[in-house]
């Protein structure tokens, strides 16, 4: 069973940097065709994708934050990270951790979502 655990802090200031960590069980991120991403909700609007980083490493971001979006990885504890500054109160949203199927060409696995709130 894979599971998918995200955690950061819930709330934080405009343009300080937000940190998410995603904890993989069930699954080793490394493993060939998968592909582990961040997705984000924000309130009263469709999901969105921020960035995603494959089973070799590389990582892939949205365009429309790129430059203040990184994600990256540990292998020898499975997890996945995201981070992203400066914060806006339009970066508010729930944060989900998901496994792309690279066969499937969808999203297969889902974390339960993180919300995030930016805010002073």
């Amino acid at each position: 069973q894979v599971q998918l655990q995200e955690s950061g802090p819930g709330l934080v200031k405009p343009s300080q940097t937000l940190s998410l960590t995603c904890t993989v069980s069930g699954a080793s991120i490394t493993t060939n065709n998968y592909y582990w991403g961040w997705i984000r909700q924000p309130p009263g609007k469709a999901p969105e994708w921020v960035a995603y980083i494959g089973f070799a490493g590389t990582p892939n971001y949205n365009p429309s934050r790129k430059n203040q979006t990184s994600i990256s990885r540990n292998t020898s504890k499975n997890q996945v990270f995201l981070h992203m500054s400066p914060l806006t109160p339009e970066d508010t949203a729930v944060y989900y951790c998901a496994r792309y199927n690279g066969d499937y060409e969808a999203y297969d696995y889902w974390g339960q979502g993180t919300q995030v709130t930016v805010s002073s």
